[in-house]
């Protein structure tokens, strides 16, 4: 058996991939155009979460909770510490329309640079002819050196994300915590990976089926963030310094569908860890703030996991017949 990857151009390009309904496959081979469009759906995203969040901002009333007026954006960002008093009670709603329209500035930052790479910029990044970094995050399918170095880059930022995530919660304003029913310090994290045996589904009561979603304290959270920081930031560096091992044995592996079938995988792995949280751990989703009875919205997280199980076997079949 040979093994061919598609080199580029959008001549190579299958009749499905031709399709509009195909997504964002048209553009496998044009990382310029590609940048753009995750750029433009990044813009979406932040545009979403900037809207809404101001909508409830506006019809927000003190005398109900935020879950039964549909207000979970809210209730997220009070989950982090911002704008909540005692027992969940929001004491400043001037925060949440500040963080509201910052979304918005930023979904506009965002279009901007979406709207660049899909109009001006080169369309393959390697063709980048200015004093830029880009061509260095130019991607050819099989080429697994290259992919890893991209791979590496974004579990530094989600390292970094986590970690000042933690970071905030210990030394910062502190963190809405259920237990005690008010903002705090976690100023004892529990970093020790031995003990945090809620990664194997081990609580303090024995083995429990719904896994980490099982954990009851916020030390343990907090430090668990700790440890999958730094674990990020070192498997970034890895993957940024090394080549992945077993190329020859399966050159499928680095098509473009495999990559989006790995994605998929992960997102649906996201989706059912998210599952479990959203339903069971109140300590996550604080009572006062999400309600008691989250299985409607554990629902959506189900459906969705099952979405990107799905696509991720669609793609995975793809990927190994896009090599001949």
């Amino acid at each position: 058996m040979t093994t061919s990857f598609r080199a580029g151009g959008q001549d190579n390009l299958t009749g499905f991939e031709r399709q509009w309904w195909a997504g964002n496959i048209r553009l496998l081979d044009s990382s310029g155009l590609l940048l753009g469009a995750h750029l433009a759906h990044a813009g979406l995203i932040t545009l979403w979460a900037g809207a809404i969040l101001l909508k409830e901002v506006a019809v927000y009333t003190p005398d109900l909770p935020l879950y039964e007026q549909g207000s979970y954006l809210m209730a997220h960002i009070a989950a982090l510490g911002v704008g909540v008093g005692p027992g969940g009670e929001i004491l400043d709603t001037y925060p949440y329309f500040v963080i509201g329209v910052l979304h918005l500035t930023l979904s506009a930052v965002y279009a901007a640079g979406g709207l660049y790479h899909t109009f001006k910029g080169p369309g393959v990044l390697a063709e980048d002819e200015g004093d830029t970094i880009a061509p260095k995050f130019e991607y050819t399918w099989g080429e697994p050196k290259r992919l890893s170095f991209i791979l590496g880059h974004h579990l530094l930022f989600l390292g970094g994300a986590c970690l000042l995530f933690a970071a905030n919660a210990s030394f910062g304003s502190g963190i809405y915590d259920p237990v005690v029913g008010d903002v705090r310090q976690i100023t004892s994290p529990n970093i020790n990976p031995l003990t945090i045996g809620y990664i194997f589904g081990i609580s303090s009561d024995g083995w429990t089926p719904i896994g980490m979603a099982a954990v009851d304290n916020m030390e343990t959270i907090i430090g668990g963030h700790f440890l999958v920081g730094v674990l990020e930031i070192l498997g970034g560096t890895f993957h940024i310094l090394s080549t992945p091992f077993g190329v020859q044995a399966k050159p499928w592996s680095y098509a473009g569908e495999s990559v989006l079938s790995y994605s998929l995988a992960a997102l649906g792995l996201m989706g059912l860890g998210s599952y479990f949280f959203v339903n069971y751990c109140d300590v996550v989703y604080a009572p006062e703030l999400f309600g008691a009875d989250r299985s409607g919205q554990a629902a959506t997280q189900l459906i969705l996991a099952v979405l990107c199980y799905i696509g991720h076997v669609w793609h995975a079949i793809r990927g190994q017949r896009s090599v001949t």
